[in-house]
């Protein structure tokens, strides 16, 4: 750092010397870096656990599971066919595996809303993951004969 000795005439040195500021404000920052605690970074990992629930039956496939209502209101699980409450034990069986297994669910476009509605419940309250629709595009196709008069 450069000094001033003041002017030739001798009139006093009128800057203000910050060399002390400087080495004050290094000091405090040194000591407030030294006092930050160290901070601890944890990740949570879930391990696996040794299952001992029995294998599932043959009804469940472990990749894929096919739901469908027939247009008579008939529930089928895998193309057989099974009443509501066996529908909640399949759901909750799956729930339980691992990998959770794909839900494709397939209403008949004639079939009952009601029906369709109380699969649809059970299927939410059952909290699977994997679910999707299949053949929706059954739905969009209207021809101007099934249409209501305006």
């Amino acid at each position: 750092m450069a000094m001033s000795g003041g002017k030739d005439n001798g009139e006093p040195m009128m800057e203000m010397n910050t060399t002390p500021l400087i080495d004050v404000l290094l000091v405090l920052l040194i000591m407030f870096i030294i006092t930050i605690p160290i901070q601890t970074h944890a990740v949570k990992i879930d391990l696996p656990v040794s299952d001992n629930n029995p294998p599932p039956p043959d009804a469940i496939d472990p990749v894929k599971n096919r739901l469908g209502v027939t247009a008579r209101n008939e529930i089928l699980w895998n193309d057989a066919p099974a009443t509501l409450n066996q529908v909640k034990q399949y759901l909750a069986q799956t729930k339980s595996m691992v990998p959770e297994p794909e839900l494709q669910f397939q209403p008949d476009p004639a079939s009952n809303y009601l029906t369709v509605d109380r699969i649809l419940a059970v299927i939410k309250d059952s909290g699977i993951t994997k679910f999707g629709f299949v053949g929706n595009e059954q739905y969009g196709t209207f021809n101007k004969a099934s249409r209501p008069p305006n």
